[in-house]
C-alpha cells in the first residue's frame, strides 16, 4: 500500500514522484481505544490529548465552526491560523477534530522546500499514524488559492486526504488546478512559519530528508534520531 503523500509541484512530477511502498507491518498495533485521555503542557495552555479518537478516527465528526482560529506552539515560536470552513467544508471538519483531539502534539514538520511550502501531519506514534492512514476524506472543491500562507491537506491523488497538510511559503496557484483545497490561512506568526528548518528539504530518497515509510512505521523515535534538527509541532489549541 502506497502510504506516502505528496505535495505536488506539477502534473510531470506527480507522474514520477511514485513513493516507494512501506512496510507491509507498522512497528506497533493501535491501542485499545478504552485508553483514558491525557494531556501535556504547551507554553499557552494544557492541552487534552483524546486518544480513544486518536486510535478511532471513525469518532472524529463534529462539524467545525462556519470560521475559527488555532494557535499553534512549535519550537520555534507561535502561529495562528484562521480556518473558513465554507472554503473547504470536509477538509475544515477533519482539521477541527483533529486539533480537538490533541492530534498536533509532537508532530515534526518532516518535509520543508524553501519557496513553496512546508509538510507536517504524520502523528510521531506509530499506532495513532497507522489508525489515521487510511481515513480518507474525498476533495472539495478548490475556492481560494494556493497563497502564501494558506494551508491545504496533501494529497496521494483524488480522494485521499487524511491528516499530513502543508503551507505554503509563496504563491502556488500552480497547485490550483491539481485540486489542493485551502481551508484556512496564518493569521499571526508567518515569520515563524518562515524560520522552521529547511536543511533536510525534500525527503528520500531524492533528497536528504526523512523516508516517509520509515516516518510512518517508526515514528518520532527515527525522526529524532536521524534528524535532530528537525522542527516540531508542541501542541495546537482551539482560540476562543
Amino acid at each position: 500500500m502506497n502510504i506516502r503523500t505528496f505535495v505536488l509541484i506539477s502534473a510531470a512530477v506527480f507522474a514520477s514522484a511514485c513513493a516507494p511502498k512501506a512496510p507491509e507491518a507498522p512497528a506497533a498495533q493501535p491501542q485499545a481505544a478504552t485508553q483514558p485521555s491525557k494531556a501535556v503542557q504547551t507554553q499557552t495552555q494544557e492541552i487534552k490529548i483524546n486518544m480513544d479518537i486518536l486510535n478511532n478516527p471513525a469518532k472524529a465528526t463534529e462539524k467545525a465552526p462556519e470560521t475559527f482560529k488555532v494557535k499553534f506552539n512549535t519550537t520555534k515560536g507561535d502561529f495562528t491560523l484562521e480556518i473558513t470552513r465554507a472554503w473547504s467544508p470536509l477538509g475544515a471538519d477533519r482539521f477541527y477534530n483533529l486539533v480537538k483531539a490533541g492530534f498536533f502534539t509532537d508532530i515534526a514538520f518532516f518535509r520543508v522546500i524553501e519557496g513553496f511550502m512546508v509538510q507536517f501531519g504524520i502523528h510521531g506514534t506509530p499506532a495513532v499514524a497507522t489508525a489515521w492512514r487510511g481515513a480518507r476524506i474525498q476533495d472539495d472543491p478548490v475556492v481560494e488559492s494556493n497563497k502564501k500562507g494558506y494551508i491545504s491537506f496533501a494529497t496521494a491523488g483524488p480522494g485521499t486526504r487524511t491528516t499530513q497538510m502543508f503551507i505554503n511559503f509563496g504563491d502556488n496557484a500552480r497547485l490550483d488546478g491539481m485540486g489542493f483545497s485551502p481551508f484556512g490561512k496564518v493569521s499571526e506568526g508567518m515569520e515563524v512559519v518562515e524560520s522552521i528548518y529547511s536543511g533536510y528539504g525534500e525527503g528520500a530518497p531524492s533528497g536528504r530528508g526523512p523516508d516517509q515509510g520509515m516516518t510512518q512505521s517508526k515514528g518520532n523515535a527515527y525522526l529524532k534520531a536521524e534528524f535532530p534538527k528537525m522542527d516540531y509541532i508542541k501542541g495546537a489549541e482551539l482560540l476562543n
